[in-house]
C-alpha cells in the first residue's frame, strides 16, 4: 500500500502519511487519537465557558462523560443504520470503531438526548447547557474531520480545482471510487491515483469559521439556546453543499437520497424559523419591559384629584 497524499495544485506533497502508529506492538489509529484530543479540548472549552457564565465547571465534567459516551454511541448507531449492508453479515464488526464509521449527526443527536436527561437530573436549564457546549461541539467537528484525512475517507467527486487532493487507489475503499474518478485516474511511477474534492477539509474550515463567529457573538446572545440554534443553522448550511460533493454518502433505503443532506436541510429551515421567532419574541419582551419600567404612577392628593399625566410622577418600578 502507498501512503502518500498530495495537493498538486497547491504544490503540497506528503509522503508516508500512515493511518496508525505502533506502541509496544499495539497499533493506535490516528483517527482515534484525533477524536480523543478533540474530546479533551472540548472538555476544556465547555468548563471555561461554564466558569465565564457563572456555572459550576465540575457539572460539565460529569455531564461531559455521559455526553461523550452517548455521542459516540449515537454516531455509531446512525452510521450502522444507514450502512447496514456493511455489517449485516458480521455483527461483531459493529463494535470495531478503529476503522472509522462515526456519523457526526448521530453524535449530535446522542449528545442532545444526554443533555436533556442530565439537565433533568441536575435540575438545570438544558438550553443553557446546549449553549455552553456549542463551541465544544464545533471544535470536535473541526478537529475530528482530520481523522478522515488519515483514513483517506469522506472525500468528494473528481475535481481539478485548487484544493484537489490526490490519493493512491490502493489506499482507498473501492466502493468510494466513482466512474468519473476512474475516467480521470492518473498513473504516476506505476501507481494509480484518483483526484478528488477534500470535503473533510471543506467541512473543517467551515466549522472553524463558524466557531470564530459563535466565539465573538457569545457575549451578545439574547436568550438561552440561541448559540446552539446558530450552531445547528450554520453547520447545517455548510453540510448541505458539502454532503452533495461526497461519494460515501449514507442514503435513505429505497429512496437513495443522502440522509445527512436531508437532515441538514431540514435543520436549516427549522432553526432559521426558530431564530427569527425567538429574536422577535425577545425584542417584544424587552420593549414591554421598558414600557413597564417607566409607567406613570398617580399619587393621591388630599382633597384633589391627581393629574392624569405628569412626568414628575414617573416612578421606576
Amino acid at each position: 500500500m502507498h501512503y502518500n497524499i498530495s495537493f498538486p495544485n497547491l504544490g503540497i506533497y506528503l509522503d508516508h502519511v500512515g493511518k496508525s502508529i505502533s506502541i509496544f506492538g499495539f497499533s493506535i489509529a490516528y483517527y482515534g487519537m484525533i477524536i480523543g484530543a478533540a474530546i479533551l479540548i472540548g472538555f476544556l472549552i465547555a468548563t471555561a465557558e461554564a466558569k465565564r457564565t457563572g456555572q459550576n465547571p465540575e457539572d460539565y465534567l460529569d455531564m461531559g462523560i455521559v455526553g461523550v459516551i452517548a455521542g459516540i454511541a449515537g454516531a455509531r448507531i446512525y452510521y450502522v443504520i444507514f450502512s447496514w449492508d456493511l455489517y449485516k453479515d458480521n455483527l461483531l464488526s459493529i463494535f470495531n470503531l478503529r476503522e472509522g464509521g462515526l456519523a457526526i449527526y448521530g453524535g449530535v443527536i446522542g449528545a442532545v438526548i444526554a443533555v436533556f436527561v442530565m439537565a433533568a437530573v441536575k435540575k438545570k436549564s438544558p438550553f443553557q447547557i446546549l449553549d455552553t457546549i456549542a463551541l465544544a461541539l464545533l471544535n470536535g467537528q473541526m478537529l475530528g474531520r482530520w481523522g478522515n484525512f488519515f483514513n483517506r475517507e469522506a472525500f468528494g467527486e473528481y475535481t481539478d480545482c485548487l484544493f484537489a487532493m490526490r490519493l493512491p487507489v490502493d489506499a482507498v475503499r473501492p466502493g468510494d471510487i466513482t466512474e468519473l474518478m476512474r475516467e480521470n485516474m492518473q498513473r504516476i511511477d506505476g501507481v494509480s491515483y484518483i483526484q478528488v474534492h477534500p470535503t473533510f477539509l471543506y467541512e473543517s474550515l467551515w466549522c472553524a469559521g463558524l466557531l470564530i463567529i459563535l466565539f465573538l457573538y457569545r457575549k451578545h446572545k439574547k436568550y438561552e439556546g440561541e448559540l446552539f440554534l446558530m450552531y445547528l443553522f450554520g453547520y447545517g448550511a455548510g453540510r448541505v453543499w458539502i454532503e452533495r460533493l461526497r461519494t460515501d454518502q449514507l442514503v435513505l433505503p429505497g429512496i437513495g437520497f443522502p440522509v445527512s443532506e436531508l437532515l441538514a436541510g431540514c435543520l436549516v429551515i427549522v432553526t432559521g424559523i426558530m431564530l427569527i421567532y425567538c429574536r422577535r419574541h425577545c425584542r417584544k419582551r424587552n420593549e414591554k419591559k421598558k414600557v413597564d419600567q417607566y409607567e406613570p404612577v398617580p399619587t393621591k392628593i388630599k382633597g384633589k384629584k391627581p393629574p392624569k399625566w405628569d412626568d414628575r410622577l414617573f416612578k421606576n418600578r
